[in-house]
C-alpha cells in the first residue's frame, strides 16, 4: 500500500516520463514521415526500366510494353504516383511486387522470420561476447588481454562487411588450399532438409558463416562502450569502499562495477537491433540467406519499386523505433536524465 505522500512524489516523475515518451514518439513519427517521402523519390533515381527488365527474354512489342507500364501504374505522372503511394502506405498497403506479382506484405512476412533468426542470433552472441570482453578489458586497462581484445575488435570493426563475408565464404565454404570447405555456400537449409533435430542442425550449419560475419563487425561496439564504462566506474568511491571491505576482486567487478557500467550498453543494444537488421542486407546477399536483405537485393536488380519501398521502409522504421525505445529506456534507467 502506497501512502498519499508517495503517490504525490511518484506522480511528477510519471508525468515527466509520459511527456518525454510522447515527445520522442512525435519525433519518431516525423522521422518516419520524412523516410516515407524520401523512399518514393530515392529509388526512382536508380537507372533501369522495370518494365523492360521484366520483359527480358520475351518478345514484347512497344504496345505491349506500354500496356504493362499502364498496368503497373508507371505511365502516370510522378506526382500522381506519389500521392497513390502515400495513400497506400497510410492504409498499411505496400502494393504488389512487379516481379513476384504478389502483395509486398506477404513477401516480407515470408522472409522476416529468416532475418530475425540470423540477426537475433548474431545480436545475442555479439552482446554477450562484447560485454564479457569489455568488462575484463576495462577492469585492467593496459593489460595484455585489454590490448589484444581491443586490437582485434577494432580491426574487425574496420573491415568492410562484404569483404569479410566473401573471405569467410571463400575459405570456409568453397575451401582454399589445404583448408576444405566445411560449411554450405548458400541458403538457410539443404534442398533435402531432414526433419526434427537433424533439421535444426542443418539450419545451424548454414547459419554459421553469415552469423559469424555479423558478429565480427558488431561486437566491437559493445566491447568498447563496456570497456569505457568500466574504466569510469573503477575510479569511483564505492569501488574503493568495496575493496576496503576485503571483497574479492572478481566479486567487486561482477557485483558492483559491471551492473553500474551496463547502462550505456543497454541503450546501445536497442539502437543496434534496428541497425543489425539493416546490416543483414549485405550479409544475406553474399550468402544467399532467404531473408529481407536477399529480398531487397533481388528487388534492386529489376528494379522492383514497390518491393524496394516496402523492405526499405520496414528496415528504416525498425531503426527509428528502436532508437526511440533506447531514449525512453535510458530516461527510465538513469535518474540523472530524469532530473535534468
Amino acid at each position: 500500500m502506497t501512502t498519499v505522500a508517495e503517490e504525490l512524489e511518484q506522480s511528477p516523475a510519471r508525468h515527466g516520463l509520459l511527456r518525454y515518451a510522447a515527445t520522442k514518439a512525435g519525433g519518431a513519427l516525423l522521422s518516419i514521415a520524412m523516410v516515407i517521402v524520401a523512399t518514393f523519390f530515392l529509388f526512382r533515381l536508380l537507372p533501369g526500366d522495370p518494365v523492360r527488365a521484366l520483359a527480358q527474354g520475351r518478345n514484347m512489342t512497344p504496345e505491349q510494353l506500354d500496356l504493362e507500364r499502364a498496368r503497373l501504374g508507371l505511365d502516370k505522372p510522378v506526382p500522381e504516383q506519389f500521392l497513390h503511394f502515400i495513400g497506400q502506405t497510410l492504409r498499411l498497403d505496400l502494393g504488389v511486387s512487379y516481379e513476384y506479382k504478389r502483395p509486398v506484405l506477404d513477401l516480407i512476412g515470408e522472409r522476416l522470420g529468416s532475418t530475425l533468426l540470423l540477426a537475433g542470433t548474431a545480436l545475442v552472441i555479439a552482446v554477450s561476447l562484447g560485454l564479457w570482453q569489455g568488462a575484463r578489458a576495462g577492469w585492467k586497462p593496459g593489460s595484455r588481454f585489454d590490448k589484444i581484445s581491443t586490437a582485434i575488435s577494432l580491426v574487425l570493426w574496420s573491415v568492410p562487411t562484404f569483404w569479410l563475408g566473401l573471405l569467410l565464404l571463400m575459405v570456409f565454404a568453397a575451401g582454399i588450399g589445404p583448408i576444405p570447405g566445411i560449411f554450405p555456400t548458400r541458403g538457410s537449409s539443404s534442398v533435402d532438409k531432414p526433419d526434427g533435430f537433424a533439421g535444426v542442425l542443418d539450419v545451424g550449419q548454414h547459419m554459421v558463416l553469415p552469423c559469424l560475419t555479423l558478429v565480427a563487425v558488431v561486437y566491437a561496439q559493445y566491447l568498447l562502450v563496456m570497456r569505457s564504462s568500466v574504466i569510469d566506474e573503477v575510479g569511483q568511491d564505492y569501488i574503493t569502499t568495496a575493496r576496503a571491505k576485503g571483497l574479492r576482486d572478481d566479486d567487486v567487478r561482477r557485483k558492483h562495477a559491471v551492473p553500474n557500467a551496463l547502462l550505456p550498453t543497454v541503450t546501445l543494444v536497442f539502437l543496434r537491433i534496428g541497425f543489425v537488421v539493416g546490416g543483414a542486407v549485405t550479409v544475406e546477399a553474399i550468402f544467399s540467406w532467404p531473408g529481407l536483405g536477399q529480398l531487397f537485393y533481388e528487388a534492386i536488380r529489376v528494379p522492383d519499386f514497390t518491393l524496394m519501398q516496402g523492405t526499405f521502409l520496414l528496415i528504416t522504421v525498425s531503426v527509428i523505433v528502436m532508437n526511440t525505445l533506447a531514449d525512453v529506456v535510458y530516461h527510465v534507467l538513469d535518474p540523472r536524465v530524469r532530473s535534468a
